[in-house]
């Protein structure tokens, strides 16, 4: 059996679905699918903390489903610009699961993390999947990983 180490980039997912096809992600449609026979080694999903009620009902919905969630405060700028962005976070535990796994799964779009995919196949020789919104999805993300997965209607509430 496979194993397998999930990385939800939850910002980067809800605002591609929501921009591309009004509709939000289906976790658990994607957990059923990404995990039909595999192991789970580990599942993390990176989300801001708002601290709004509604988050925290969606962040145990993931708990529920499997995902250990890591927050980060939501910043908001004197300008008006707001920060929140994990990839570093990302990017550390990938690194640090990718020798204990076969398969690394990133839901993302988010190009910066092309490099991250292409050390983690080439160091470590696991296969990297990448689930994303297919006109969101950098070019650069969709040819480093081994294979694509389209978020489509199968995957949306």
């Amino acid at each position: 059996m496979e194993k397998v180490a999930i990385f939800a980039d939850v910002q980067n997912i809800y605002y591609t679905t929501k921009q591309s096809y009004r509709r939000h992600f289906n976790y658990a449609a994607f957990w059923a699918q990404a995990t039909a026979n595999r192991e789970v080694v580990a599942a993390l999903a990176y989300a801001i903390d708002k601290g709004d009620s509604k988050q925290q009902g969606f962040q145990q919905i993931l708990r529920n489903i499997g995902f250990e969630v890591k927050l980060k405060p939501y910043i908001q700028r004197s300008d008006g610009s707001a920060k929140g962005d994990w990839d570093v976070g990302i990017t550390l535990d990938v690194i640090d699961y990718a020798n204990r796994v076969d398969v690394i799964i990133l839901l993302s779009g988010d190009g910066d993390f092309d490099l991250l995919l292409d050390k983690a196949r080439n160091a470590y020789g696991v296969t990297t999947e990448v689930y994303g919104v297919p006109n969101l999805t950098a070019p650069s993300l969709i040819n480093s990983a081994s294979r694509f997965i389209a978020i489509d209607d199968t995957l949306l509430l």
